[in-house]
């Protein structure tokens, strides 16, 4: 039991600073990153980049999610999972006309519960947008650009 991790819905951190998405925050450890979002009515998520290092996961609790994947735009559904590996460019957001609520794994985890705590800031207006591209490194989140995502939203 000392490695357990258990986390209460009641417990966890979360931040809404975003009138468009909640993310819960549920685990950061070195094995993994784990986190809850959901997104309303067409809301994006994140824009197009990449992770040199880690494996990312999404699983659809509910709703339709658009992601992009390289250079394809995909829907998934409701129980659809999906694994993006490392240095494939990908984005999401909520389809239009739909929620979506999606478990989001991250493996190997790296302490990214302060990049997502970093983007609240800036929705709140504490933070500068600055700091975004320049963590790129620090969190293994690298921003590209994507006409086929541009075109799709």
């Amino acid at each position: 039991m000392e490695n357990t991790l258990l986390v209460r819905a009641d417990q966890a951190e979360k931040l809404t600073a975003d009138p468009a998405a909640v993310v819960t925050l549920l685990a950061d450890r070195e094995g993994l990153t784990s986190n809850r979002s959901t997104f309303r009515d067409g809301a994006n998520g994140a824009p197009p980049h990449f992770h040199t290092r880690a494996s990312e996961l999404f699983f659809v609790l509910d709703g339709t999610l658009q992601v992009l994947l390289d250079q394809d735009v995909i829907t998934l559904e409701r129980g659809d999972f999906l694994v993006v590996p490392p240095t494939t460019p990908h984005a999401f957001g909520a389809a239009k006309g739909a929620d979506a609520d999606v478990l989001f794994v991250f493996t190997p985890g790296m302490g990214r519960f302060d990049y997502y705590r970093l983007l609240d800031r800036v929705q709140r207006g504490q933070a500068d947008p600055a700091e975004i591209r320049a963590s790129q490194d620090l969190y293994d989140n690298h921003y590209v650009d994507s006409p086929a995502w541009q075109a799709a939203r």
